[in-house]
Formats: C-alpha cells, sequence, structure tokens
C-alpha cells in the first residue's frame, strides 16, 4: 500500500526513536470535508457528512501505509475508562458505539489506536520492550480524575513497566489560551504544592490562564516513567493547522472538526 504524502502528520522524536512503534498527530489537513469541517476532519460524532468523514480517516491511514479497517477509535465521555483492543475489536467489527473509553491500550500489531480532539490533549504512551502502547483522550475532568493513571495501570496488566514507558503530550490548546473563570482552580485544591504554577493572571481581571499541558505533564512525571513529553502547538490559534472548539465558540462556529491521533505496533 503506497503512503499518501498529501496528507500532513506531525510526530514525536521521543517516539520516533522506540522500535517497532508507529504514531502519527495528524492535522486538519490533507481531507475531503468542507465548511468548518475543512478538511481532515475525522470525527463520526461531528456534524460532517458520515462519507466525507469515512474518506478522511481511510486517508490517513493510507498515509501510514495501513488498511482503513485497522483503525479503533472509542466513544469518548471525558472518562477514565481504559478499553483494551485486540483485533477482534477492529473497527468494522465493532461499532464505535460500542467502544465506550477515553484510552486504549493493546498489545496486539496492527490495530491502530487512535483519539479524537479539538484542544484536549490526545497523550499517546509507549514500552517498545514489553510491545505495549497506548493512547488516551485527556480533558481537565479526565486528567483530574485519573484518565492517565488508569492508561498506565492498563498497560502494566498487559506487561509494560512504568520505567520503560515513554509518553507524549501531543497538540492542544496551550496556556494563552485557555482562559478560565475566578472558580475554576477551585477544581483542584492540594493536588500538590506548586500546582499554583498552572494557573496565571489573565488581562480579564479576576480570571485565570490554565496550563494544561503543564498540568498533564505534572500527573505523567508522578509516575515516574522513563520519559514524557509535550509538543509545541496550540490547537486554539493555529486555525490553519488544528479544529479547536474553544475557537469555533469564539467564532460563532455551529460545530467544529475533530484531530485524529494514533499509536500502533508495527506487524
Amino acid at each position: 500500500m503506497t503512503a499518501d504524502i498529501s496528507v500532513p502528520l506531525i510526530s514525536s522524536g521521543a517516539l520516533n526513536d522506540l522500535n517497532g512503534i508507529r504514531h502519527a498527530f495528524f492535522t486538519r489537513q490533507g481531507g475531503v470535508s468542507a465548511g468548518v469541517y475543512d478538511s481532515l476532519n475525522c470525527g463520526p460524532g461531528s456534524g460532517d457528512d458520515p462519507e466525507c468523514v469515512r474518506v478522511n480517516r481511510g486517508r490517513a491511514m493510507t498515509r501510514l501505509g495501513m488498511p482503513g479497517n485497522a483503525l479503533v477509535t472509542p466513544y469518548q465521555t471525558h472518562s477514565t475508562a481504559v478499553a483494551v483492543v485486540d483485533g477482534s475489536a477492529q473497527e468494522g467489527e465493532m461499532p464505535q458505539e460500542m467502544l465506550q473509553a477515553d484510552a486504549l491500550v493493546s498489545g496486539t500489531p496492527g490495530v491502530v489506536l487512535g483519539i479524537l480532539t479539538a484542544d484536549c490533549a490526545p497523550v499517546l504512551l509507549a514500552d517498545d520492550q514489553a510491545g505495549v502502547v497506548a493512547i488516551a483522550h485527556v480533558g481537565w475532568k479526565g486528567a483530574l480524575a485519573g484518565v492517565i493513571e488508569a492508561t498506565v495501570e492498563s498497560m502494566t496488566g498487559l506487561g509494560a513497566v512504568c520505567e520503560s514507558i515513554t509518553a507524549v503530550i501531543g497538540p492542544c490548546i496551550s496556556m494563552r489560551s485557555y482562559e478560565v473563570g475566578p472558580e475554576f482552580p477551585d477544581n483542584f485544591p492540594n493536588q500538590s504544592t506548586g500546582h499554583y504554577e498552572i494557573f496565571s493572571p489573565a488581562p480579564r481581571q479576576g480570571h485565570f490562564l490554565f496550563d494544561f499541558s503543564a498540568y498533564i505533564f505534572r500527573r505523567l512525571h508522578a509516575l515516574e516513567l522513563k520519559s514524557a513529553s509535550r509538543l509545541p502547538y496550540d490547537t486554539c490559534t493555529e486555525a490553519d493547522r488544528f479544529f479547536s472548539c474553544r475557537r469555533s465558540q469564539l467564532t460563532g462556529e455551529s460545530d467544529f472538526g475533530r484531530n485524529l491521533s494514533v499509536i500502533f505496533l508495527e506487524k
């Protein structure tokens, strides 16, 4: 199968260095959708034409040299639910709405684990020694509730070791774009000393800017993994590159597309 180089993607050097692990953070570019979904909208839950979404997801898989039915994405609910995926749960054999989770884990080569985001963070994790990969959809509610820790626990259940896990936080909303109200920091009481640093005063009096990826990074760092890093993108301000829920709200758009991120074990 020939890769489609017209569909751009972003990768992490930390994950690229691992043996037998493939991954990608796709942008909004290279698809067939129109309007607010222009162009590589991969979200079945959006209001986009389902056929356009199907073609876009197929294009993403072709870009990786993988068949379309290798991609598995769950119905995301901002929970801590983790699903272990093997060949029996591949798309086409199990309807997406049956797989309700916010993180996927697999030790099966050739199964492409995918997460859809539009300001929330895609977090990719891999232990190349044990042959276990995972991907998590992390919003602030899921992060606070423990979806990252639940994902790592599920990985260790398949034989992964924390000290061998590499984690990467993909493109998400940055601190400069994430203004929150005066009551929002109250959701993070007594998490640990120094957590006040994830909030800075916003230009609007009484409001704050939330360093979302820094909070996720701290949760990962506390697990004493092999490494944890984050990519320097802002889904909200980079309109030509990413879909963004917050940007769509600020501009009065009716809906928004979803960015696809994936990780898998090579066969």
